[in-house]
């Protein structure tokens, strides 16, 4: 799980995502004009309802994933457990940092957005095309749609 933000006329956005690792399909995402605990609570949410909870969540060591709101709802659950990077290692969560970086140099430094509704639009057309077209080197050239529904 990673926030980023991204500059649009007035001030920023910020869109965070969550990463299936394995296949690399985006599971969730969701775009704000605040950075908050909640928020990103909201989005792990919509991830397990839609798809189940995962075995481990990985996050960066920021203020909103160290927040009791979002490390209390996480415990919340049984049979998964959260994992933090390393301070200053984003390494340690490569995957979404690569999606992070995919998207910024495919789609929002190309088209820089006027708005939050005009990112907001681009940013799911991405999505789409990222899981259901982007083919990745690993694993095997597939697309992450392909490789998450037939592992799941």
């Amino acid at each position: 799980m990673n926030i980023t933000y991204v500059p649009i006329d007035g001030g920023h956005m910020y869109p965070v995502a969550i990463i299936d690792v394995y296949s690399r399909f985006i599971v969730s995402w969701s775009l704000s004009n605040t950075m908050t605990a909640e928020w990103c609570r909201e989005c792990f949410k919509t991830a397990i309802n839609r798809y189940g909870a995962p075995e481990i969540i990985n996050t960066d060591q920021g203020s909103r994933f160290t927040s009791p709101i979002f490390t209390e709802f996480i415990a919340s659950y049984r049979g998964f457990r959260l994992s933090m990077d390393g301070k200053g290692r984003a390494i340690d969560n490569i995957f979404i940092e690569r999606f992070r970086r995919n998207i910024e140099y495919e789609k929002l430094y190309l088209e820089p957005s006027e708005n939050g509704l005009e990112l907001y639009h681009k940013i799911k057309d991405y999505m789409k095309f990222y899981n259901a077209e982007r083919p990745h080197q690993s694993p095997e050239y597939k697309k992450p749609e392909q490789i998450y529904f037939l592992a799941a």
